[in-house]
């Protein structure tokens, strides 16, 4: 109990000491042991490699589970150390509910086909969702979570102590100043010769008594700066190699990165496959249900992703051919001059998206706007000769309505 007791003042007196010194800083009343720069240039770099980790982990749990309730449930099933149930995906929810659909509305309708369909995209979709949040959370968030759950608390924890070090160093020093002023001040006092004629002659061995007790003290001084200098030195090399370790976290997490990057390009790979295979399927049945509406291909008329340039529609939307397809724009501009229509007449069509063209053989389209087409032997089935007034060129058919 005494020992306790011992300890316990001890390290009361420790932390009342750090507290003046640190207070005394604060005020700009105490010298502090400055860290070296490239000291500081390593703290600064694990205090933001910290702060985006945690950015950057937080904002990818987003991206995977955009459900904020969601994403407390998970995080409380890890802090008990519980395996998280199993969660139906949106596009699997959407699926059950499309073929809930088609089973009550009737499956052998064309609505009810096309339902189940979609489901079935939508099913392969969801589970692709699946495979994806698995692969991204054990390639890419766990190591990110290690990291901040591991390393950077050995970090904080060292850096911590380097501070307590430094204090008890500053605190020294400031000890052994005054303990040197005090020894020259009674040293000083005790080199005045005494006049022993003097009633009171004791102020001189009071004097003297002073002196060689403040000796004692200095000595004391000094070899608690000498212990704590030490401590300071050791402490100070131990974070350092652990702010060093921060390169190779690095390089952890790059690779770190670059699984999560591979894992999302398959994801959305395997998005595009189905939802290519279910514009196929719809489009072989598309003619069927609506006659008035022209199919080129077995792919269905649909709106590309961009339409800010060619290269960003051919690159985003493989819906038909490219201008390298056909002829070079020199002999297709030298046709067009000399083509006249068909003997088996014109259509008309209606514009149903933006187009804009690739080169002057093209012709540019607005959206709803109504254009004369017809098409010429031996020319691709995926484009058609559109007519504006005096205005002529190529038109891809995948944006046409065809009206007659």
């Amino acid at each position: 109990m005494d020992f306790n007791m011992k300890k316990l003042a001890s390290d009361a007196g420790i932390f009342f000491t750090r507290a003046v010194q640190f207070t005394e800083e604060k005020f700009g009343q105490a010298e502090k042991t400055e860290l070296d720069a490239h000291f500081e240039s390593l703290l600064a770099r694990a205090d933001s490699t910290k702060n985006w980790t945690e950015k950057i982990l937080r904002q990818t749990e987003v991206l995977l589970q955009p459900n904020p309730s969601a994403r407390v449930e998970e995080f409380l099933y890890e802090k008990l150390d519980r395996k998280v149930p199993s969660r139906v995906t949106n596009g699997e929810l959407l699926a059950q509910y499309m073929a809930e659909a088609a089973s009550e509305l009737g499956p052998t309708t064309p609505y009810g086909k096309t339902l189940i369909k979609v489901a079935e995209a939508e099913k392969h979709l969801g589970a692709a969702e699946r495979d994806f949040i698995h692969t991204a959370s054990i390639n890419f968030l766990t190591p990110l979570r290690n990291f901040l759950e591991g390393d950077w608390k050995t970090i904080s924890k060292e850096r911590r102590l380097l501070q307590n070090r430094r204090l008890d160093l500053d605190a020294s020093k400031a000890r052994l100043k005054k303990a040197k002023a005090a020894e020259a001040k009674a040293t000083c006092e005790g080199d005045t010769v005494p006049d022993f004629q003097e009633t009171r002659p004791r102020n001189y061995i009071l004097s003297a008594s002073a002196s060689a007790l403040w000796n004692d003290e200095v000595d004391k001084a000094e070899q608690e700066l000498r212990v704590a200098q030490t401590e300071f030195d050791r402490q100070a090399e131990v974070t350092r190699l652990l702010l060093e370790g921060i390169s190779s976290t690095h390089v952890n997490h790059l690779r770190c990165l670059h699984e999560f990057i591979e894992s999302q390009t398959t994801y959305y790979a395997q998005c595009y496959r189905h939802m290519l295979d279910l514009q196929k399927q719809l489009g072989s049945s598309q003619g069927a249900i609506f006659p008035g509406t022209f199919v080129g291909t077995a792919e269905p008329a649909s709106p590309p992703l961009s339409s800010t340039s060619p290269t960003t529609t051919a690159a985003t939307m493989p819906m038909g051919p490219s201008v390298a397809d056909l002829a070079s724009p020199g002999e297709a501009a030298l046709r067009l001059e000399e083509v006249a229509p068909p003997a088996s007449g014109t259509r008309k069509a209606r514009v149903l998206y933006d187009y804009e063209a690739a080169d002057s053989s093209e012709l540019a389209l607005l959206a709803d706007e109504l254009i004369t087409v017809y098409s010429l032997p031996g020319m691709d089935p995926d484009w058609l000769i559109g007519e504006r007034g005096n205005k002529k060129g190529k038109v891809p058919v995948t944006y046409l309505e065809l009206l007659s």
